[in-house]
This record gives C-alpha cells, structure tokens and sequence, in this order.
C-alpha cells in the first residue's frame, strides 16, 4: 500500500489531510499543557490547605499536638504536602518530556511537510508547462493542415481557369507547396513535442510523484508513531509517581493506626489533675451551731495557714473548692494561682525549657572558643579578639539562665514536697532534662532542709548530675595533618562565606564533612583536600560515615 500509486491524483486532500495532522499533533499538545497547570494548580492547592491547618507555633494550638490523634493529623498534612509534590513532579515530567520535545518536532514535522508539498507544486508546474506546449504545438499543426489544405484547393481552382494567366497559376502552385511543407514541419514538431510529453508524463505518474507522496506518507506515520509515543509517556510519568503517592497514603494510614485512644485519656489526666483530693463528709450539726466540715490535708482550705473555716451563712459565706472562680488576673511568675499538681507540671517545663536555654548557650560558648583557638592556631583564618565580645555575651547569659533556673528549681521543690507522696523514680525524673551540659546545673532542691510545712529533702542521685564533658580541641589542632573525613554532605542551598572561618559553597555541591555540628548549628567541611570552613548546618544534608571516628549515629 503505497500513496504514491493508490492516490496519485490526490495531491489536495493530502495536503489538506497532513495539515490536519498537524492541527491534531498541536491540539494534543494544549492539553498536555493543560494538564500540567492543573497538576500545579492542585499541588499548589493542597500545599495552601496542609500550612492552612499546621499548628502555629509558640501557640495554644501546638500543645494540643501531644495527643496521638493530632500527632496523626499532623503526619497527615505532612504527608498531603508530599503527596502535592508528587502533582508537581507530574506536570514537570510532562513538560519536559512531552511539550517540549512535540514542539520543536512540530516545527521540524512543518518544515518537511511544506518541502515536500514545494517538490510536488514544482513537479506538477513542469508537466503542466509540457503540456501546454503540446497543446500549442498541436493547434500549430492543425492550423498548418488547414491552410495547405486552401492552397492546395486555390492552386486547383487556379489551374483549371483558362482566363488565368499562367504567372498567378505558377504563384497559386508555388503557396500551395510552401503551405504543404509548412504543415510537414508542424506535424514532425508536434510528433516530437507529443513523444516528449509522454516521456514526462510517465515519469510524473511513475516517478516523481510516487517519490514526492511515499516521503509524505513516511512524515505522517512517523507522526502517527510519536504521538503514540507521548501518549505512552503521559501515561508513564502518572505511573511512576504512583508508588511514592503509594508510600504517602500507606504513611497517612500508619500515622492513623498509631493513635492510641489510652495514651490521650491518660494525657487528659497528667494536663487537668489538680492534685486535690475530694473533700470529706460534711457533719450534720444544729443550725444554731456553726457547721464544721472535715477537709482533706491537701484541700485549699488548709493550703495556707491561719485562713479562717470555710462557713456557710453571713456575709463570708464560703464555697467548696471545686467550684472556686479561676483568677482572670495576670499569672504570677512562681504559678502559684495553678492547682498543685498543674503547677508542678508549669514549673518543670519551665526548669527544662531554661536547662535547654543553657545547653545551647553553652554549645554556643564552645563553639566559639572552639573557633577562636582555630584562630589562634591558624591567624590566616580570622582574628581571635574579634570573638572576645561575643564569648562575653554569651557567658553573661549563662550565667542568667542559670540563676533563672535555680528560681524555679526551688519552688519546684517546694510544690513537690507539698503533692502526695510520690515514687521515688518519679520525682528524680522531674528534676533531669534531655542532652548532656558541659557545666553542672545544681538543683538546689537537693540542698534544702526540712521544714514544718512538710517540705522534704532528697538525696543527690547519679541520674541528677550532669558532668563537665572533656574535650579533646586542642588535641585536635596539635596535629598538622588534616582532620579525617567523617562523611559528606551535599549543597541544598548557596551559602556566601563572607565572614573569617567560613566557606562558600554552591548548591548541589558535594563536599566532606570533617566535624559534624556541635549543636551551635555549624558543620565545618572542606573541599579538596585544601579548604575548609564553616556552613550552616541547615545549607547542607549531611551524610555520616557510621564507620568513621568521631560520627554519631542518628535513629
């Protein structure tokens, strides 16, 4: 089957048929662009929804993320925002795989199809141009034919008039053969010019408008093929994302098995327990007597000493406690306006917050010592006094928190001695914080004596002191050959190392990674063997060597 010989004379409608191929190419394009900007659209959709619903930070609504339910929401949303990256990776394949490649193959797929259409027009000018010089040569002929034919017919006449003279039957004859040769010469031009006319008709018919129709036949199945092929790629790039969407929902589904409805009920119980106990029996006595109440140990009435008995009746008629209005007022610093057991639980976060406050500080401190004697050893690097005011600050807030901290030691202490008797592991648990410090945090709890109120003493326990941790700096810089290589960490970002000790890197970039950060948020690396400095910590995705010294290993 071939278009050169089942439609030679078909030159129009395949024209008209390429261009609707192409029409139909370009059609399919718009909608794959279509399509990407509505994956944008959605992913961009679905990233605005999962920030609409993160909690805010610093705000009640992030306490409320303790609860194994929010928790789950939460790896919900952050599952949503991966799975709308998916949609981006979606519209970014079809545009680099399909659009892009189809429209420069429309603009080469144009250019042939407008050659080969030019050597079809050309071919048929050329036989259009041969036969019209056979029609000229024919009508040529005939007319030649014709006027020997009058001459011929005037000679005879001529001839057989006997008042002709003889001169003008001479003239008469003498037309008559030159029309006749006329008509010879015309007929053997027209014979020649028929014969070569046929030769190229042949060859159109034959030859070149076969050609001209096979090269356009092989354009439009190759277009036919390629847009097969991008539909298998369409189809392709939704294919490979479905095992990553996959992984999204099969996390959504884990995070939704994780919520444990006992572990919520027992939160509910450690953020509202006042550490009351229930008030006693109230006696029955006469109307004439004051009424007496029995009243636990631990209730409000006996928190505070020489407060007169809860009455019914008079002006200062009294309330059980349960029922006391909550001081809208502004909270005092010690949270002594909270139940007992609340307060105990505002003041511990507060002493881990400040113990956290300081082991930054002091990771801080000792980074910038740590740089600071990488001066000294290495002046090239920076000044070592410029550093000077910035240890100062930072000890000065140390020194701070940690009077800070003591505050709030104590009166932890001192609601602690007050609460119900408590397990031993229990109340040395509340006095410990996560991280190791490089200076003792003394809880001046251990160093309180007993008082009448109740208040009790514990002794100091392995679990509650926190040794000064040695490091080996200066054994470090002692040694002239290079740190060791701990592992290597790729660029996420640019980072410009404008300041002394830093180092400029390139995003994408890899590099090896000589000491992991200290909690002061740098990582210092090194590149080629003969530069090295300090990044940003969060510029960089660090990759530990689990098998070098000096790497932690992360769970």
């Amino acid at each position: 089957m071939s278009w050169g010989t089942e439609l030679w004379d078909q030159f129009d409608n395949l024209e008209k048929h390429t261009q609707w191929g192409i029409d139909i190419l370009e059609k399919y394009i718009k909608f794959v662009k279509e399509r990407t900007e509505i994956e944008l659209s959605y992913a961009k959709q679905l990233r605005n929804l999962s920030k609409k619903y993160q909690p805010k930070k610093n705000s009640k609504e992030e306490e409320e993320y303790k609860y194994t339910a929010c928790k789950a929401f939460l790896s919900t949303l952050n599952e949503l925002n991966d799975y709308a990256g998916q949609h981006e990776v979606i519209s970014e394949n079809m545009t680099s795989q399909i659009t892009v490649d189809l429209v420069r193959y429309v603009q080469e797929l144009k250019q042939e199809r407008k050659s080969n259409f030019h050597d079809g027009r050309k071919a048929q000018q050329h036989i259009e141009t041969c036969w019209k010089q056979l029609e000229s040569s024919k009508r040529r002929f005939e007319r030649d034919c014709k006027e020997a034919d009058r001459a011929q017919q005037y000679f005879e006449k001529m001839d057989a008039d006997i008042n002709v003279t003889k001169a003008d039957v001479e003239k008469a004859r003498q037309q008559a053969q030159m029309r006749q040769q006329m008509a010879e010469d015309s007929k053997a031009d027209y014979s020649l010019i028929l014969q070569r006319f046929n030769q190229e008709q042949w060859e159109y018919y034959h030859t070149h408008i076969p050609n001209i129709f096979q090269k356009i036949q092989e354009m439009e199945e190759r277009r036919i093929v390629r847009i097969g092929e991008s539909m298998k790629t369409y189809a392709e790039v939704d294919r490979q994302v479905i095992p990553i969407i996959g992984k999204c929902l099969d996390g959504i589904v884990k995070a939704a098995e994780s919520i444990d409805q006992k572990n919520d009920s027992q939160l509910v119980v450690e953020a509202y327990k006042s550490g009351f106990e229930p008030p006693g029996d109230i006696e029955f006595e006469d109307y004439t007597q004051p009424m007496k109440r029995t009243v636990s140990d631990n209730s409000l009435s006996s928190s505070k000493e020489g407060k007169p008995e809860l009455k019914f009746g008079g002006k200062s008629r009294g309330k059980l406690w349960p029922f006391i209005k909550k001081n809208k007022g502004v909270t005092p610093e010690d949270f002594s306006n909270f139940p007992p057991e609340q307060r105990r639980k505002k003041l511990q976060q507060k002493v881990d917050d400040l113990n956290k406050e300081i082991q930054k500080e002091t990771d801080q401190r000792d980074a910038i010592t740590k740089m600071k004697d990488v001066y000294l050893k290495n002046p090239q690097m920076g000044d070592p006094a410029s550093l000077d005011h910035k240890l100062a600050e930072v000890t000065q807030n140390i020194e701070k928190l940690r009077l800070e901290a003591h505050k709030f030691e104590a009166w932890l202490a001192e609601v602690e001695g007050r609460l119900p008797a408590r397990s031993e592991q229990a109340r040395r648990q509340s006095g410990l914080y996560d991280g190791q410090t490089h200076q003792t945090v003394t809880n001046c709890a251990q160093d309180r004596e007993s008082s009448p109120d109740g208040s009790y003493t514990e002794e100091q326990s392995q679990e509650s002191e926190h040794k000064v941790l040695a490091t080996d700096f200066d054994d470090e810089f002692d040694d002239e050959e290079p740190l060791p290589a701990i592992g290597t960490c790729k660029a996420l970002y640019t980072f410009e190392g404008q300041n002394e000790g830093t180092i400029s890197v390139v995003e994408g970039e890899t590099l090896s990674v000589i000491e992991e950060d200290k909690g002061d948020g740098w990582t210092r690396i090194r590149r080629n063997e003969d530069e090295e400095g300090y990044v940003p910590t969060s510029y960089v995705e660090v990759y530990l060597d689990k098998n070098a010294k000096g790497a932690k290993t992360y769970i």
